[in-house]
């Protein structure tokens, strides 16, 4: 990558019943590019939200084997990083994307 974009980084946040319990923790999970690293991810996420990152665990979710209408198929897969802000710094979604 020549030119960073950010957004082209990070794609959206993965809002879950267990990823809203994380934020009290200070740990937001998003669904990131399949070829970025755990780097680009901390650059992106400092750039677009305004925090400092002090942790970043990525993980690539395999994509879930599927029947419809008798026909097997394959959901994509697809890698999320969890993210942990410095000092338990709040991230507005409204905002950033």
């Amino acid at each position: 990558m020549n030119k960073v974009d950010w957004y082209d980084i990070i794609k959206r946040p993965l809002l879950t019943e267990k990823s809203n319990s994380f934020e009290n923790l200070g740990k937001y999970v998003f669904i990131v590019n399949s070829k970025s690293n755990k780097l680009q991810v901390k650059k992106a996420v400092e750039q677009i939200f305004n925090v400092k990152v002090a942790k970043v665990n990525v993980i690539n979710m395999d994509g879930k084997a599927k029947i419809f209408k008798g026909r097997k198929g394959k959901r994509s897969s697809y890698k999320k990083a969890i993210i942990t802000t410095k000092d338990k710094k709040k991230i507005e979604f409204a905002k950033g994307i």
